[in-house]
């Protein structure tokens, strides 16, 4: 019997060179995630369940909390880049620039902006990103780094 490929694997550590690119799919947020994310999450506070509360602060939309941009900012990036490769979340910086409402559409873009070997885990490496979540008008809603522990080629399937 022949073996057959899976596809759909994410980018190994040594296929990720400093300086390399690329940006994900987009997604639009909708009401339905909004709620169905501070149901689960419990952050049933009045910024995100009251529409009057928002008016009254300025805002003109349904607020899309931070917590749930940088978890669907992954969850783009788990599956196209690190799907089946990614081992470890290590650490991360994270800065918020802009608001994010329910029917904006995200993407991420990503810039490798440091990637070497692990010494403690052989085959195995350490990348650290830089990953600007981008809305349909080009404005930049979040920037985060975090540093992964990544599979290499050669351990790829083990």
């Amino acid at each position: 019997m022949s073996e057959i490929e899976t596809i759909g694997t994410g980018f190994t550590w040594d296929e990720l060179p400093v300086g390399r690119k690329f940006k994900t799919y987009g997604r639009t947020i909708t009401e339905a995630d909004i709620v169905n994310f501070i149901s689960a999450s419990g952050m049933l506070e009045v910024l995100f369940t009251n529409t009057e509360f928002l008016r009254d602060a300025g805002f003109d939309g349904r607020l899309v909390p931070g917590g749930q941009v940088f978890c669907m900012a992954e969850g783009l990036l788990f599956q196209t880049a690190l799907q089946g490769v990614g081992v470890a979340f290590l650490n991360m910086e994270l800065d918020i620039k802009g608001p994010t409402f329910a029917g904006d559409t995200i993407h991420v873009e990503v810039e490798v902006i440091e990637s070497r070997p692990s010494k403690g885990k052989p085959g195995m490496g350490l990348v650290r990103t830089r990953n600007q979540v981008v809305k349909q008008d080009g404005s930049v809603v979040m920037i985060y780094t975090p540093l992964r522990l990544v599979k290499g080629r050669e351990n790829l399937h083990a």
